[in-house]
């Protein structure tokens, strides 16, 4: 957005945020497309403009890809739509499809972003194990046939806590910015019917990072990496050294923080 446009726009009399969900199984990401490919914003922009009365532009906190999911994606705009903040939600979801869905509505002070203002983020990712895949769970998690041992990729996703250059888990075509990252938490937990979830929460993700990361954390949970070789994969800051991309589907952003 051009700097001239962008002042235009926070010259609007609100800034709206909002928190939403949605089943990315149908959409080319969250970033708008042009049409006839859609994304989850040209359907959000469409509608929330319809709500109020206004153009709308939104900033959004992760730019999922096609077929990611989200728990708590955050965006904001600004606008001179006059709905009452209590209203949005239930005004906005009577016309979104049923796979996007609107949590929460509120008022935002002028300078934030839900892009910019973000300090932290929290996502998962799904791994069906099972002899035969499970057809209900397809378009939510990677199917892998074997067990996967949890305990040598806990031992290696140990190894990434704290401040790191994470170069070799980063894809090409991201936007030019630091590699480094400070991550928080990284653990793996076994659920139900073979179901296992990485969660990671970090200061900030690199393009495809999460992805990248669990590519390889299954190959060590498939004893082809040990969790030593994981670690000078870190350290090598080299794409081509680790694995390749765990598919999309079984990703989803969970949270946003800000302070």
């Amino acid at each position: 957005m051009k700097k001239e446009h962008k002042e235009m726009m926070k010259a609007r009399a609100r800034n709206i945020r909002l928190l939403l969900a949605y089943d990315g199984g149908n959409y080319h990401g969250f970033q708008r497309q042009t049409p006839p490919v859609m994304a989850v914003q040209n359907v959000l922009e469409e509608k929330l403009a319809v709500v109020f009365g206004d153009s709308i532009e939104l900033a959004a906190a992760g730019r999922t890809d096609a077929g990611v999911h989200a728990y708590g994606q955050v965006v904001n705009f600004f606008t001179n739509g006059t709905i009452p903040t209590e209203r949005i939600v239930r005004a906005v979801n009577s016309l979104l499809p049923p796979d996007i869905v609107l949590l929460e509505a509120s008022e935002a002070d002028r300078e934030f972003s839900a892009r910019h203002s973000a300090r932290s983020k929290t996502y998962l990712y799904r791994v069906q194990q099972g002899e035969v895949p499970d057809p209900f769970t397809r378009r939510y998690a990677w199917y892998v046939r074997q067990s996967l041992d949890l305990a040598a990729m806990q031992t290696a996703m140990d190894g990434i806590l704290g401040i790191h250059d994470f170069s070799s888990f980063r894809a090409a075509g991201g936007a030019p910015v630091s590699p480094v990252r400070t991550m928080y938490e990284a653990s793996c937990v076994e659920k139900a019917n073979g179901m296992l979830e990485f969660r990671f929460f970090g200061s900030g993700f690199l393009y495809h990072m999460v992805r990248n990361l669990v590519g390889t954390l299954v190959n060590v949970g498939l004893g082809r990496i040990t969790p030593e070789h994981f670690q000078e994969i870190l350290a090598a800051k080299d794409r081509q050294q680790a694995s390749a991309t765990a598919p999309p589907q079984g990703l989803y952003l969970c949270r946003v923080d800000y302070d």
